[in-house]
C-alpha cells in the first residue's frame, strides 16, 4: 500500500492490510504478530494526530477512538476477507471517536495521511464528528449518543443476507434509544452486531459510581440479546468472540472490558482519557515509543490566536456556562441547608464541568445528583420534583439535546413543574465537534400554547448579565431555560465605556434593552451574538451610518414598547446563530406585521453546515461583523 506521508510523521504505510475468514476462530502467529504491529501503529496515529488538535486549542476526543483500534482492526480484516457477507461500515454510537474513521479513511487510501494534522481545523473538512458527504471516505453521520443503533437497525433491515457493525459504548448504552433499539433487533432478529467498549468512564465519571445498579451485559441480556463479555485487551479471545458474533445468526452483543486509554501513562482509567489527550501526556506517550519526528512536530505546534479586536466590548473575557453555576451557588448559599434540601434538587446528565453544575456540586453535594447520558429521563425527574409548588428542579446539558426533550418538556408543562433548565454550547461559537453539536433550534422549548403554564427563554449577553438572570428568575414559577455559549463572551460596556451590566443593574424579564439608539435603523441581537453586533453598529457609526442595537435576552416575551420603537426605524435587522429556519427572526418579522409595523426587515443566523475549527463558525454563516456590516449596507442602499 502507498500512502502520502509528506506532512505525517507517522509511517502509515506500515500498516498491512490482512483479510481473514471470519469462520475461522483462530489466528496463526503471523496473523496475530501482524494485528499486534496494526493495533500499535493505528493507536500511535491516534494518539498524535488527535494531540495535533490539543496543540492548537481545537480539542478532539483520543481515548475512545485509542481503546476500539484492536476491534476495528480486526473488523477492517474481516471486510476485506469477506466483503460480501458485511456491510463494510464501521457504525460507531460515539462520534467524538472520529478518529477512527479518519484513520480508517486514510488506510483505505481515501483521504491523505498529511490531512490528519488538520483534524478539527476549520475549513479542514475533518470536524470532531463525522459527517458524510463532508469529508472523503467517511460513510456516515454521527454524533448523538443513542442514536446510531436504532439508525442501524433499518440498515440491516434493508441488507438482510449481511452482517451489520455497531461499535458501542457504556456510555451510548445508557440513552433510551438505545433499548428501544435491542427490542426490535431482538424481535425481529436482525444481524446486528454490537461492539461494544466497556471502560466505566464517561465525561464526569464512573457509571459503576453514578449508577451503580446499571450493567450494560445484564441490560442486554435483558433485552434478549446473546451477550458475550470478555477482556478487551485479550487479542486472541477478542478475535474469537467477534468471530463468534459475526457467523451466528442475530443480534448479538460483545462486550469488551478495558481501562480508558490503556497503556498512556496519567490518563490511563481517568475521565481525562475521554476527551483530547493533552499535549504533555502525548509526547511522553510518543517519546516512550520512540517516536522522535512526532514529538518533534507536536513541539513545533503554535496556538493560533483570533487577534481581531471587538470595539464596544471591554477586555473582560467570562465563560457564561461556568458563571451560570457560580449565580445559582450564589442563591442557594442565602437558604438554609434545610430549605435547600426541601425545596431544590439539580439533576446532571454527565455534563456537569461543561454547563456549569459542577459548581453547584461541589458547593451543595446534597442536593445534587450525578446521573447518567439520559437527557429525557433526567429531565423529568427534575420536573417531577419541581412539580409541588415552591419547589425548583434543576437540569443542565447542551443546547443540541434540547431537541431530545421536547415531548418531557411538554409534559412537564402539563404538569405544572418547575424547572430551572441550563442549556449551555448554544449557537455555533467555538463548535470544533461541528453540526451535530449545533444548539441551534432552541426556541422549541416555547412549544406550549398561549394560555399554558409559562414558559420563558433567556439569553444573557455577558456575565454580569448572566448573574443578574439567574437571580431575577431563579425563584419564578413554571418553565425557565437559560442559554450559553460555549465560547467566552466579553463584557458589554455602553457609550461611555462603563459596564452596561455592571453594578446597579437588575435583570427585569421580558424586557429588551437599547445598547445603543440610532436613527437608521435597529440590529436585534442577543447572547453571543451581541457583542459581535455592537462591533458592527460601532463601525458603522464611525463611517456615518447611524444604527442602534437592541438587547432581546427573553427570547420569547414581546416587549411591545421596544418592538414598537424598532418598528418605527427604516430598517430592522435580527442576528443570532440559532437556526435561521426556528430562530428569533423566524418570530421577530411576523410580530412586526402583527402589529402593522413595516420597516425593511431582514435576518441573519445559522443557515448552513459547520466548517469546523472554533470563532471560524461565525464568519462561515455570515453572522460575524463583517457579515452583519455588509447586511446593513444592503438595507440602507
Amino acid at each position: 500500500m502507498t500512502i502520502a506521508t509528506a506532512s505525517f510523521s507517522i509511517n502509515l504505510g506500515a500498516y498491512k492490510p490482512l483479510a481473514l475468514d471470519p469462520t475461522n476462530p483462530n489466528l496463526t502467529n503471523e496473523q496475530r504478530e501482524t494485528l499486534k504491529a496494526n493495533i500499535q501503529l493505528c493507536r500511535d496515529a491516534i494518539v498524535f494526530f488527535t494531540a495535533t488538535g490539543a496543540a492548537k486549542g481545537l480539542g478532539g476526543h483520543t481515548g475512545g477512538a485509542y481503546d476500539t483500534v484492536p476491534e476495528v482492526v480486526i473488523l477492517d480484516a474481516f471486510f476485506r476477507g469477506a466483503p460480501d457477507k458485511f456491510v463494510p461500515i464501521f457504525f460507531d454510537e460515539a462520534g467524538h471517536r472520529v478518529a477512527t474513521q479518519y484513520l480508517m479513511a486514510v488506510l483505505h487510501g481515501e483521504l491523505s495521511a498529511e490531512s490528519l494534522v488538520h483534524y478539527r481545523e476549520a475549513g479542514a473538512k475533518l470536524p470532531g464528528h463525522p459527517e458524510l458527504g463532508l469529508t472523503p471516505g467517511v460513510k456516515f453521520s454521527s454524533g448523538r449518543l443513542g442514536h446510531v443503533w436504532p439508525y442501524i437497525n433499518g440498515v440491516a433491515l434493508a441488507n438482510p443476507n449481511k452482517v451489520v457493525i455497531c461499535l458501542g459504548s457504556d456510555g451510548s448504552q445508557q440513552e433510551g434509544n438505545d433499548a428501544e433499539a435491542a427490542r426490535l433487533a431482538v424481535a425481529k432478529n436482525l444481524n446486528v452486531k454490537l461492539i461494544i467498549d466497556d471502560n466505566d468512564v464517561t465525561i464526569a465519571g464512573h457509571p459503576s459510581d453514578y449508577l451503580p445498579g446499571f450493567s450494560v451485559a445484564k441490560t442486554l441480556s435483558g433485552h434478549g440479546l446473546n451477550v458475550n463479555e470478555g477482556d478487551g485487551e485479550d487479542l486472541d479471545d477478542l478475535y474469537r468472540r467477534i468471530s463468534q458474533a459475526v457467523t451466528t445468526d442475530g443480534p448479538v452483543a460483545l462486550v469488551n472490558k478495558r481501562k480508558m486509554a490503556v497503556g498512556i501513562e496519567g490518563i490511563e482509567g481517568s475521565t481525562h482519557g475521554h476527551d483530547v489527550i493533552p499535549v504533555d501526556k502525548a509526547i511522553a506517550y510518543l517519546e516512550k515509543r520512540g517516536l522522535t519526528d512526532a514529538v518533534r512536530y507536536l513541539k513545533s505546534i503554535q496556538k493560533p490566536k483570533h487577534s481581531y479586536t471587538f470595539t464596544g466590548s471591554g477586555d473582560k473575557w467570562d465563560s457564561n456556562r461556568n458563571v451560570f453555576g457560580d449565580a445559582v451557588v450564589s442563591v442557594l448559599s442565602r437558604m438554609s441547608e434545610t430549605e435547600r434540601k426541601e425545596k431544590v434538587i439539580c439533576i446532571d446528565s454527565d455534563l456537569e464541568g461543561s454547563c456549569g453544575l459542577k459548581k453547584i456540586h461541589d458547593a451543595y453535594p446534597e442536593i445534587f445528583i450525578s446521573s447518567g447520558i439520559m437527557e429525557r429521563g433526567n429531565f423529568s425527574a427534575a420536573a417531577g420534583f419541581g412539580m409541588e409548588k415552591g419547589k425548583q428542579g434543576i437540569f443542565g446539558t447542551f443546547s443540541a439535546f434540547l431537541e431530545m426533550c421536547i415531548s418531557e418538556i411538554t409534559m412537564a408543562r402539563l404538569n405544572y413543574s418547575n424547572v430551572l433548565c441550563h442549556f449551555s454550547h448554544s449557537g455555533v461559537d467555538d463548535m470544533a465537534d461541528n453540526t451535530c453539536h449545533f444548539g441551534i433550534n432552541n426556541m422549541f422549548a416555547d412549544n406550549g400554547l398561549d394560555d399554558g403554564y409559562e414558559t420563558r427563554l433567556y439569553f444573557p449577553a455577558d456575565a454580569a448579565q448572566m448573574k443578574a438572570c439567574v437571580e431575577a428568575v431563579f425563584f419564578d414559577p413554571g418553565l425557565r431555560f437559560i442559554f450559553s455559549t460555549r465560547s467566552k463572551t466579553p463584557n458589554i460596556v455602553d457609550v461611555n465605556g462603563k459596564n452596561l451590566y455592571g453594578e446597579g443593574y437588575t435583570f427585569t424579564p421580558g424586557k429588551d434593552e437599547v445598547v445603543r439608539e440610532g436613527t437608521a435603523g435597529y440590529i436585534v441581537s442577543f447572547g453571543e451574538g451581541l457583542y459581535r453586533a455592537l462591533d458592527a453598529v460601532e463601525r458603522l457609526k464611525q463611517q456615518g451610518i447611524d444604527v442602534g442595537l437592541i438587547n432581546k435576552s427573553t427570547l420569547n416575551v414581546i416587549d411591545e414598547e421596544t418592538l414598537a420603537k424598532v418598528g418605527k426605524a427604516p430598517f430592522v435587522l435580527v442576528v443570532e446563530s440559532f437556526n435561521r429556519r426556528t430562530g428569533l427572526g423566524s418570530r421577530f418579522g411576523t410580530w412586526l406585521l402583527e402589529r402593522g409595523l413595516t420597516p425593511k426587515f431582514a435576518h441573519l443566523g445559522t443557515h448552513r453546515e459547520g466548517s469546523g475549527g472554533l470563532w471560524e463558525q461565525f464568519p462561515h454563516q455570515g453572522i460575524d461583523p463583517e457579515g452583519i456590516i455588509n447586511k446593513v449596507k444592503e438595507l440602507v442602499g
